[in-house]
């Protein structure tokens, strides 16, 4: 258990996080409202919002534990996440913002696709909204766990029960407030996220005997780990940098981008996200890296963090800091586990309402119906979620590696040439995601010549799109008119 004073700073920040979603039920009017926020978001809340919803737990638990094991070379995924990232705000963002209001307001990324191609027979739609479905489930699964294992550690609670207190926690406020809650909170936990992974290095640092010292120290351990190759080759390069492969196909992401107030938002978007991503990411780093010097000065505070790499800061965190400081260092866990799980679960809600339930069940349903199947959706995603996360052995880093990969194969070169290729057909478009997502589920049981599988995904995916495009034909003038006058449009803005 920790000291009182840490456990009223922690619970005060969930409250905070209560009173949002509150708020965010009071400004939810319609259906859009509630999957994109009515597409009113400023630029540093399009930004922040956008890079918290895409680190999750694993920024605070996974990354640092991944590195607090095999050394500075973990850095590589922070370095290919940063490359994918600016491609993806760079080249996609203000396209697919203009495009999908341009094409019927679409909310939803199947919806876009199915508009893109004017997929009449919703083969585009359902296949989307499947492979969402499939592979959210496992990301949210991911969140659970984390949260979970912050609960357990923060309260003394056995897993089973901090399994439910922290998934309900972060269900509650997207229950309410749908996307505005998430945006907003999204906003004041990036903030937090962003102090805490500048904080507690800098503290490492300083109790270990500055940077010089704990390198030494470092070397100690195993002479690798202050190496950027380390035990890797150039495959395992090539899997880290990966990673940032991912990022053109998360539907959480992409819709940021469709919820900004307008494109001329995004270039001032993308230079805050970036930089805030750059600072998270070399301060998890940091925490792995510096924190295994620090506990090998330390070894009789080690038990834990061996026994489970990823509580290398909340380990740190509870010996280094004041409990009162603690408990708000801690609640950037939550922050992040939080902003990426409502995140995820309000893509599934909003695929099941807006592409199934409105599609083809209740065409003609209000729109305060529609909102609230939205929020039941919200609540069965994450019973399923809780589901899945109930083994308590359960990696986060391995669950979102798996569901990140899913999504960057199965979507990321789809969206990328449905934006820049006018060539590009419904056949193409749907022979890419399936061969990205198939590609990814198998690569994956196999684990041919341990590369990552989103590499492979995301080749034969594309691929996929050229070969099922040139192979079909070409889209009717109306679709290539279309897709020219948003281009054009794009130009001139």
């Amino acid at each position: 258990m920790f000291n009182d004073s840490t456990d009223a700073a922690f619970i005060f920040y969930i409250l905070a996080m209560l009173f949002v979603g509150w708020r965010g039920y009071r400004a939810t009017n319609d259906l859009s409202d509630y999957i994109l926020g009515g597409r009113k978001l400023s630029s540093l809340v399009t930004a922040l919002s956008a890079g918290a919803s895409d680190m999750s737990g694993w920024l605070l638990m996974g990354l640092p534990g991944a590195v607090f094991l095999a050394g500075i070379s973990g850095a590589w995924i922070a370095i290919g996440l940063i490359v994918g990232a600016w491609f993806n705000w760079r080249f996609v963002a203000s396209r697919l913002r203009l495009y999908t209001e341009r094409m019927g307001n679409a909310l939803t990324l199947p919806d876009y696709l199915s508009k893109r191609f004017y997929d009449r027979h919703h083969v585009l739609r359902i296949t989307s909204t499947v492979t969402i479905l499939i592979f959210f489930t496992i990301y949210c699964a991911s969140g659970v766990v984390a949260g979970a294992r912050l609960f357990e550690s923060l309260f003394g609670l056995s897993y089973g029960v901090a399994l439910w207190v922290g998934a309900l926690t972060t269900i509650a406020y997207v229950f309410m407030g749908g996307f505005l809650a998430i945006s907003w909170t999204d906003t004041i936990q990036a903030s937090l996220i962003v102090i805490a992974l500048v904080l507690v290095p800098l503290a490492v640092i300083y109790d270990s005997g500055g940077v010089t010292t704990s390198i030494d120290m470092i070397k100690k351990i195993d002479i690798t780990h202050v190496s950027l190759m380390g035990h890797l080759n150039t495959i395992g390069v090539i899997s880290l940098l990966g990673w940032g492969l991912g990022y053109c196909g998360q539907p959480h992401i992409l819709a940021r981008f469709m919820a900004s107030r307008s494109i001329k938002k995004i270039k001032k978007s993308r230079r805050i996200a970036i930089t805030w991503m750059t600072l998270c990411l070399m301060g998890a780093v940091a925490v792995g890296f510096f924190g295994s010097g620090y506990y090998a000065m330390h070894p009789d505070q080690a038990v834990l963090v061996n026994a489970n790499p990823e509580k290398v800061f909340m380990e740190i965190v509870k010996q280094l800091f004041h409990p009162a400081l603690a408990g708000v260092l801690l609640a950037a866990i939550l922050a992040a586990i939080m902003s990426a799980l409502s995140c995820q679960l309000l893509v599934c809600s909003s695929a099941l309402t807006s592409d199934i339930y409105k599609t083809f069940l209740r065409k003609k349903a209000p729109e305060r119906e529609l909102v609230w199947c939205g929020r039941l959706m919200v609540l069965l995603i994450a019973v399923i979620a809780i589901f899945l996360a109930r083994d308590p052995n359960s990696y986060v880093l391995t669950m979102v590696s798996y569901a990140w990969a899913g999504f960057g194969a199965a979507f990321g070169p789809v969206i990328v040439l449905s934006l820049l290729w006018s060539r590009m057909t419904r056949a193409g478009a749907l022979a890419g995601m399936v061969t990205g997502a198939l590609t990814v589920l198998v690569w994956k049981q196999y684990a041919w010549f341990q590369l990552y599988e989103i590499v492979p995904g995301f080749i034969f995916a594309t691929i996929a799109i050229v070969l099922g495009s040139f192979a079909s034909r070409k889209p009717a003038k109306s679709v290539k008119e279309a897709f020219d006058e948003v281009h054009q449009e794009f130009k001139y803005l």
